[in-house]
């Protein structure tokens, strides 16, 4: 754990007590903060006062006392409407902070990665920290990863945190500087919470506020949102410290893949590295953007092209993340649950043919999307959840469609289809959020992947 000193004898605010509000209570309070601690849900209230975390009602505080609050990233303080006690912050003119910010506030000798984007960053700061691995380097990784960054094991100037930055913690971190900046791709999401698609963009833009001056910035070429950046930093930087990158076209000075094969043009010399189709574990176009941008950002680390290519074979990839689970007679079962919206739901439907897919949920999107290009993919589909009835009504026709109660159900259907018709994929991957069956989509996947396991060889 890191011990945040920097609020030693000062009043601190931290509202939501998950994981990671838990979290900051432990570091302030380890740094002799004076913590005002608060959840608006009992339960969750329980939980803390039995850790021993005393609880303090930010709805009777003083907030002339107060200058800084750590709010939980989900809950909001602009749109579509800011919590309550998010506006008292405001009014009194209290700074707002997540844990990110207070980690770079402890430890600015260290080096920080910072990885961003709609889709693929939990897997492209999984795949840089291994690299870093592979070559003993002092690394620590987290932040919407899945692991609080106070959580995380104190580092000095030799090592390097590799963060995963939500659009949500990107807009509440004015103290980190980053070494290196990645934003691998920027696709329609979140819009309520930031006000529409411009404020989402400028959210994603800020990573790049928040860099040292001989920062390197990495940047995905597929999208025009991205490009768009690219160019502005271009332009105010004159093309300094400035990395594009992409998984499917030649990028002149970057790193890409051409036909499967990853390409180093750092040095304008376009150097084969190695053959990402024979890497398992990172399957399609949108997983060889996500290795380029993991190749640059260990380059920039001068990590050797060959050491890298050899952490890059090893890499284990993700739980929830196109993840094979088991194959019956020739039909791969594939446990894509990370994938929450069109765009990341049409990358893996991409990789397979005559697609089982199962989908459904709480839907984030007005249409289809990105989906509307790969419905020649699926075969059938399965639909769960809040959304069953509009995406059967977006897929009309097009798509063989039959609607589900739970996820049960929609597996066993599937997998009878499957076995009975031969070849193909079943694939779970959403396109939805998961709140309204499960508490999370790593219990969403989970549940898939047990329902797997102990499906017949046979079809029923």
């Amino acid at each position: 754990m890191i011990n945040v000193t920097s609020f030693a004898n000062k009043p601190v605010g931290v509202l939501g007590l998950g994981r990671s509000g838990l979290s900051v209570v432990r570091a302030l309070a380890a740094g002799e903060a004076e913590v005002w601690a608060w959840d608006d849900l009992e339960a969750t209230r329980d939980k803390a006062i039995d850790e021993g975390i005393e609880l303090t009602d930010l709805y009777q505080s003083d907030w002339s006392q107060l200058d800084t609050l750590v709010l939980s990233p989900g809950i909001p303080d602009q749109f579509p409407e800011p919590h309550e006690i998010a506006s008292r912050a405001h009014n009194a003119g209290c700074e707002i902070i997540c844990d990110v910010d207070l980690l770079a506030r402890e430890v600015a000798t260290a080096r920080f990665v910072g990885v961003s984007g709609t889709n693929g960053k939990s897997t492209t700061t999984a795949l840089i920290g291994h690299i870093f691995k592979a070559e003993e380097r002092s690394v620590e990784i987290g932040g919407n990863y899945g692991i609080p960054v106070l959580d995380l094991t104190p580092l000095g100037e030799d090592g390097t945190y590799v963060l995963e930055l939500s659009s949500y913690q990107l807009e509440r971190v004015p103290s980190v500087r980053l070494d290196v900046a990645v934003l691998l791709n920027i696709s329609p999401d979140h819009l309520d919470r930031h006000g529409g698609l411009n404020g989402y963009v400028a959210a994603k833009r800020i990573l790049f506020e928040r860099t040292k001056e001989n920062a390197q910035t990495i940047i995905g070429m597929e999208d025009s949102y991205c490009r768009g950046i690219s160019l502005e930093l271009m332009i105010n930087r004159g093309g300094k410290g400035i990395v594009p990158i992409s998984g499917s076209a030649r990028t002149l000075g970057g790193v890409y893949v051409k036909n499967g094969t990853l390409i180093d043009d750092l040095e304008n010399q376009q150097k084969s590295i190695m053959d990402l189709r024979t890497v398992t574990t990172l399957p399609g176009g949108h997983n060889w953007q996500n290795a380029a941008a993991a190749y640059a950002a260990a380059r920039a680390a001068d990590i050797k092209p060959e050491k890298i290519a050899a952490a890059i074979q090893t890499f284990d990839g993700l739980p929830h993340r196109q993840e094979l689970i088991r194959e019956i007679k020739g039909i791969a079962y594939i446990n894509d649950s990370k994938a929450t919206n069109t765009e990341a739901a049409a990358k893996a439907l991409l990789c397979y043919q005559d697609v089982h897919w199962i989908a459904g949920g709480q839907f984030k999107e007005k249409n289809l999307g990105a989906i509307a290009q790969v419905l020649p993919k699926i075969k059938h589909a399965y639909l769960l959840g809040e959304a069953q009835d509009q995406l059967a009504g977006l897929l009309g026709s097009n798509v063989s469609a039959r609607q589900f109660n739970n996820l049960e159900a929609a597996v066993n259907a599937a997998h009878q289809a499957a076995q009975r018709e031969g070849g193909g994929a079943v694939l779970l991957s959403p396109a939805c959020a998961s709140f309204d069956q499960f508490s999370d989509f790593e219990q969403r996947g989970d549940t898939f992947c047990d329902l797997v396991k102990n499906l017949e060889a046979g079809a029923a």
